[in-house]
């Protein structure tokens, strides 16, 4: 296998929790490059616990987290959150993650601290992805709206040019005509060859858009498999889903925000 064609991220046997509780029981993943990855499960399944485990936000007792920015192969297990940055991985989390007494400028440039011979070159990259943020780069970041600050968030974790992001519940407590603007950005950005690890309450939705996806449940690997193709079987959805029978093939495709014609040899 050549560099390229090596996950950008893998773990093996992670075991992680707080205090003397182990949360996550052996969990692996493997995230291909320029792909997006859902992780889903119920709540407790240990999901916003294993992305701050990738993360460096929680140290893991067992288990190792290889990521390999550009091809180099790092073992950052363990690692602090401010190196994992630097080596091209960043993280959004679901709640708390602007600065709101800050401009949404000076949040963008708080961003880009590790890189800032790009910040100009970074700048006009997340203005160009959300405009909404250029209009509003003087604004202060708490009078943004719930759909601005989100895409607030993301602009700032886009600043060091990441490789891959960590998203944690990109869409909550969203209007579903913002979680469809959400969605959208989120597409166009892996599509510029970003990978994402993400986990999202909205697990058709998310199913839809995802390249692979993996299913937690109780800490442990469930379920994994292509997204269509989870979001199609019938114990994936009787159990996680809200068992509601598989989808048709032109609302999946619906759902990913594509045309049915165009997808449906792969149905």
């Amino acid at each position: 296998m050549s560099q390229d064609e090596r996950p950008i991220l893998e773990t093996t046997g992670l075991e992680a929790g707080y205090s003397d509780v182990n949360i996550l029981h052996g969990v692996s993943i493997s995230v291909p490059r320029g792909s997006i990855v859902s992780v889903i499960g119920p709540n407790g399944a240990g999901k916003s616990t294993l992305l701050k485990t990738l993360y460096g936000l929680i140290e893991p007792r067992t288990g190792r987290v290889v990521f390999r920015p550009d091809g180099a192969e790092h073992d950052i297990t363990g690692l602090k959150p401010n190196r994992i940055t630097a080596l091209g991985m960043n993280y959004i989390p679901q709640l708390d993650n602007v600065f709101p007494s800050m401009s949404v400028l000076e949040n963008l440039e708080l961003g880009a601290l590790l890189r800032r011979d790009r910040t100009q070159e970074q700048l006009d990259k997340v203005f160009g992805w959300f405009p909404r943020l250029r209009e509003r780069r003087k604004q202060r970041a708490g009078t943004l709206s719930g759909g601005e600050r989100q895409m607030l968030a993301i602009g700032r974790a886009l600043m060091i040019d990441p490789q891959l992001l960590l998203l944690d519940e990109p869409s909550a407590g969203l209007a579903p005509i913002v979680v469809d603007a959400i969605f959208e950005k989120i597409k166009q950005i892996n599509e510029s060859g970003i990978s994402m690890v993400m986990i999202e309450q909205n697990a058709r939705r998310s199913l839809a858009l995802s390249h692979y996806a993996y299913v937690l449940d109780m800490g442990r690997n469930r379920f994994s498999g292509p997204g269509r193709d989870l979001l199609h079987d019938e114990t994936v959805v009787d159990l996680y889903l809200g068992g509601r029978g598989r989808l048709a093939a032109p609302a999946a495709a619906a759902l990913a925000g594509e045309d049915y014609e165009a997808t449906s040899e792969a149905e």
